[in-house]
């Protein structure tokens, strides 16, 4: 699968059924070249370059599964929201 194949699914909390959004963005372990979290941009909250930033960096160990259409994710919405 392709990062950009990533992007397009949607992100959904197991723990709440809610959908959080989709992928933007991946961070990566230089040293091994595996992924280590995806980045979901909170929804309705706008990105700019001089404003925080709020997101979820998800883990790559809780995602429980990645299907056609969305990537199943089990988390504490609170634990992993970055308010930048």
């Amino acid at each position: 699968m392709r990062i950009c194949e990533l992007k397009q699914k949607d992100v959904i909390n197991t723990c709440t059924c809610k959908s959080l959004g989709c992928p933007a963005d991946v961070e990566l372990n230089c040293e091994t070249g595996c992924i280590t979290a995806i980045i979901v941009p909170v929804p309705g909250k706008l990105h700019t370059l001089f404003g925080p930033c709020h997101e979820y960096v998800i883990p790559w160990k809780c995602i429980k599964q990645i299907g056609d259409d969305i990537i199943l994710v089990e988390i504490q919405e609170d634990k992993f929201l970055n308010k930048g």
